[in-house]
């Protein structure tokens, strides 16, 4: 059985820590400890104030649902201390330099960075373009104007651009543009949408190759406790979590 440190103890650790099957979660830590504490009574791990003693803690792998700005604080020394890190976040990896030198120090340090599919599907198809290289990449986001805190009365485009420039303008929006990024091994094109009649945030990716075309529509449910989040975001881990130690994996 997988030992995992959960680091975010809100909506979404909630979910990992309440639903997962075929792990344990040992140790919680979040910024409020009181999250974490609340957390550990449900589950049956140790909550921990500090991120100095929930790193030595003797499990092999943390779970990362806090933030951007947690994983770029510590997902260098988590892989430091031997564990391994799946990272939500992904919008950290945008930052090129981050990027590069936690790649590194995995490498250097022998250990895995797992990023899960998140709020969309495909991320093991859409690889092949690292082999065979997209032409055309591009994904289009259509939220309600209030889950960007903006208003407005009618459906219209309010970015248009690379990821990596939308991450400074919509820095909380960025995480599927650049997950699909590091899958295809190239940067996206990226539209963002907002529609007062939207009830579900939905992602939309197309894709063009020397293999032919792709279009994937993703219509996501938000979670139960936290509109902002996807449902789907977290049992992609759950389902990143159960695939480590099955013995017949299908798509990597």
């Amino acid at each position: 059985m997988i030992r995992v440190g959960l680091m975010g103890c809100g909506n979404v650790g909630h979910i990992i820590a309440t639903q997962q099957s075929g792990v344990e979660i040992l140790a919680l830590y979040d910024r409020i400890p009181e999250r974490a504490e609340e957390l550990a009574r449900a589950c049956g791990g140790r909550a921990f104030s500090d991120f100095a003693s929930f790193i030595r803690a003797p499990f092999t792998l943390v779970v990362e649902a806090a933030s951007v700005e947690a994983v770029q604080e510590y997902g260098e020394e988590i892989l430091a201390r031997g564990k391994d890190l799946v990272m939500l976040s992904v919008g950290a990896m945008a930052d090129p330099e981050f990027r590069e030198r936690i790649v590194s120090r995995a490498r250097r340090e022998g250990r895995r960075i797992y990023i899960p599919s998140g709020a969309i599907l495909g991320l093991d198809n859409l690889k092949v373009g690292r082999i065979a290289p997209f032409d055309h990449l591009l994904l289009r986001t259509t939220k309600h104007p209030s889950s960007l805190k903006i208003r407005a009365d009618r459906k219209m485009m309010i970015f248009s651009g690379k990821a990596n420039d939308c991450i400074r303008q919509f820095p909380k929006n960025i995480n599927v543009a650049v997950a699909l990024g590091l899958a295809a091994g190239r940067d996206a094109d990226v539209e963002i949408w907002v529609d007062p009649d939207a009830t579900r945030n939905i992602h939309e990716i197309e894709g063009r190759g020397p293999f032919g075309d792709v279009y994937i529509r993703v219509s996501n449910i938000p979670s139960p406790d936290n509109p902002a989040t996807s449902y789907l975001a977290a049992l992609s881990i759950l389902t990143l979590l159960r695939n480590l130690e099955e013995p017949l994996v299908v798509g990597t």
